[in-house]
């Protein structure tokens, strides 16, 4: 009798959710490394370079997948944390992973894309048929916030599944919050962008001069970072920009893609965001120069030319 209550027992246990996390990049690796920590679900990762999965499940516990070839798993869900628009098309609705996601499943997509892209996948049939929710996710806070599991996520989608989606995005975020249907995350993460571009702009041009003026710019940062200049730019970048170290954090091409998304759909409201139309060509000064994969904040070197 006893084994037979423990084999009953054993055979009603469900089965962990299945999650495949798709980009390692800068974001994506520790992101899902934080996931992978969530004893409740199974994590499976592939990245279009194998040899950064590969890395990655020698620090993390979970499960290569290099291709979906000899894939036998249904997945409950995909996470998603790559580039750009080309990116997600191919790993969303070009590469077969739609085949690999259960009906009445979700798609996370964490990275900063176009409107016309949520609107594409959200709407694509094969979406539609399996009844899967997409949700557009996308981040702030940097690589230190995706390092910390200290994210801010703003979201748009369906109401329904919020509460799974939630649990899930709770191993990388400390702020979740649900601004309204498909693309308002996205919409949401323009208005992100142009308020970071701004920040950057002026702290370059404070840290300039500060620098120009022989100023003690500890003590500088001592004075104004209490008082309603302080930023999470500048309590994070102010130093580094002082002592011109640009080699980490959000890259200036990926900021020029963000601003360009964000001056597009502003240009098709019919508002002229002219600050921004000039950052926006500072930053590509520098890409130009070949600073494109230095953080934003090096938008500071063309001023100290």
């Amino acid at each position: 009798m006893l084994l037979m209550f423990h084999l009953r027992n054993h055979s009603l246990q469900k089965s962990k959710p299945k999650y495949l996390f798709a980009g390692l990049g800068t974001m994506g690796f520790p992101m899902a490394g934080h996931l992978s920590k969530n004893r409740n679900l199974d994590i499976y990762v592939f990245n279009r370079t194998s040899t950064i999965s590969a890395k990655w499940v020698k620090k993390y516990n979970g499960t290569q997948l290099i291709d979906l070839d000899n894939c036998s798993v249904k997945f409950d869900g995909l996470v998603t944390c790559l580039k750009d628009d080309a990116s997600i098309t191919s790993v969303t609705l070009e590469s077969g992973f739609l085949d690999f996601l259960k009906t009445n499943s979700f798609i996370v997509d964490h990275s900063t894309t176009s409107l016309n892209l949520v609107t594409t996948i959200s709407q694509h049939p094969k979406i539609l048929d399996k009844k899967i929710s997409f949700f557009d996710a996308p981040v702030s806070g940097g690589e230190a916030g995706a390092i910390n599991g200290a994210l801010s996520i703003m979201l748009g989608g369906p109401k329904k599944k919020l509460l799974q989606i939630n649990n899930l995005m709770d191993s990388y975020a400390k702020n979740i919050v649900h601004i309204g249907p498909s693309g308002h995350g996205q919409l949401t993460k323009m208005v992100n962008q142009l308020c970071i571009g701004s920040l950057i702009q002026g702290l370059s041009e404070g840290v300039a001069l500060g620098k120009k003026s022989n100023l003690n710019m500890n003590k500088v940062l001592d004075a104004i970072s209490g008082g309603a200049a302080q930023s999470w730019q500048m309590d994070n970048r102010f130093k580094s920009m002082v002592n011109s170290e640009f080699d980490f954090g959000f890259a200036v091409d990926l900021m020029i893609k963000d601003l360009k998304i964000a001056l597009n759909h502003s240009n098709d409201l019919g508002i002229k965001l002219p600050s921004t139309k000039s950052i926006l060509q500072n930053y590509k000064k520098l890409s130009t120069l070949g600073d494109g994969g230095l953080d934003t904040s090096s938008l500071i070197k063309l001023l100290e030319k």
